[in-house]
């Protein structure tokens, strides 16, 4: 027997004017003080494309429709435990720039009503002095990067994470 195809997710690196990354403050459903950060994104519905499933994703989990959305700057494969289930899924992770800083998180689902708490933009040395959980886990350096030298001219395949 196989095991079950990966999910599908693209995820948005969405920067601010000043170069902040918005993170959005997730949990267990259960267990509020099971929490971390992590971008916007989320599964591929249908014949959606990655970059489809971003902008979507972003709208409904941010408010965010005021982007340009840029190149896939990351790929990880990951697998963790939430709400009762193990996920594996391959994780594209979209360049976006936008000027609108207000979120608004119409387009939650009924378990992310129950799992995000909210978002917040963070400077990339917040990230760096961040005491709490952000997924992927070296965000901070994979940002610096960025914005030191610019998008990959490829995609960079990050570790894979197996929480």
């Amino acid at each position: 027997m196989s095991a079950a195809p990966l999910r599908r997710v693209a995820r948005v690196v969405l920067l601010d004017p000043e170069d902040r990354v918005l993170l959005l403050h997730g949990h267990e459903p259960d267990d509020p003080d099971d929490a971390w950060w992590f971008t916007p994104g989320g599964g591929l519905e249908g014949d959606e494309t990655h970059e489809e499933a971003a902008l979507r994703e972003l709208a409904e989990e941010t408010g965010v429709t005021d982007v340009e959305l840029g190149p896939v700057l990351w790929r990880r494969t990951c697998s963790f435990p939430f709400d009762g289930r193990r996920w594996d899924q391959d994780e594209w992770y979209y360049l976006a720039r936008t000027a609108q800083t207000t979120t608004v998180a119409a387009g939650l689902t009924e378990l992310e009503r129950r799992s995000v708490a909210g978002a917040r933009w963070w400077t990339c040395r917040e990230l760096a002095g961040a005491h709490e959980t952000v997924y992927p886990t070296r965000l901070a350096e994979l940002l610096r990067r960025l914005l030191d030298e610019g998008p990959p001219a490829a995609p960079e395949v990050l570790d894979t994470e197996i929480v």
